[in-house]
């Protein structure tokens, strides 16, 4: 259940990591998940920019690993390099995340497909239920960050227990790129109390073994959160807030 609880944490950073893993960590790779946990998590804020030294001087390395990390971090459209000036932070553009919502969507209904048609463990109901009741526990503690954390686990663990590592591989990259998005505008939605019935739905449709109904609600689901997402960031600029 551990391992589902860190869904959409990427590689731990340097001061997160215990018994100096981060240390043995080759510096490019350390670089590279530092700045992306950063970015995701908005604590690099869209439009801002950085000297490669600058960065080099935060993490506490040189700059070659920090040029290294934000070329990959440039191919996944989370940063523009500049020469001579670093790199810009993008925006969250609401065309990007129409693009990702509508992929996440599609393959996480299939993954709830397959999941119904196989039908569930007692373990594996037992760890959505969990799930489904630490979402509600932080909703009554009007914990938000809390309650995305789990949201974000549920998601994880619908897809991993479908057992295509293939597809968990590939719907974890949408999730992390929808995750910013998703940060920026979590106080600006209503409290999220229909997504929590909706996935309570869902579960109970698995559980009858019912993948025509688990599919279509867990995708009406996503499309009514994804249609409420590309709002909030259309109203607040449609290059991101």
């Amino acid at each position: 259940m551990q391992r589902y609880r860190q869904a959409c944490l990427r590689a731990p950073s340097q001061t997160e990591e215990s018994g100096g893993r981060a240390q043995r960590m080759p510096q490019t790779q350390r670089a590279y998940y530092e700045l992306r946990r950063r970015i995701l998590d908005n604590e690099m804020p869209p439009n801002a920019q950085y000297l490669e030294q600058e960065l080099a001087d935060a993490l506490g390395m040189s700059r070659t690993p920090v040029r290294e990390a934000l070329i990959r971090l440039s191919d996944e459209r989370l940063v523009e390099i500049r020469p001579r000036h670093g790199a810009r932070i993008l925006p969250v553009s609401v065309d990007d995340m129409r693009e990702i919502y509508e992929m996440m969507t599609e393959l996480e209904a299939f993954a709830v497909r397959k999941l119904a048609e196989r039908g569930l463990s007692r373990s594996e109901l037992r760890q959505l239920e969990q799930v489904l009741a630490d979402m509600d526990e932080a909703l009554a503690r009007d914990d938000l960050m809390g309650w995305a954390r789990h949201d974000e686990t549920f998601h994880a663990l619908l897809v991993d227990l479908a057992g295509n590592s293939r597809l968990s591989q590939v719907v974890a990259t949408f999730r992390d790129q929808a995750h910013r998005a998703r940060m920026q505008t979590l106080r600006l939605r209503p409290k999220p109390v229909d997504s929590n019935r909706d996935h309570a739905a869902v579960v109970e449709a698995i559980r009858q073994r019912d993948p025509e109904t688990a599919a279509a609600t867990h995708r009406q689901h996503r499309q009514k959160a994804g249609a409420q997402l590309l709002m909030l960031l259309a109203r607040c600029g449609s290059e991101g807030l």
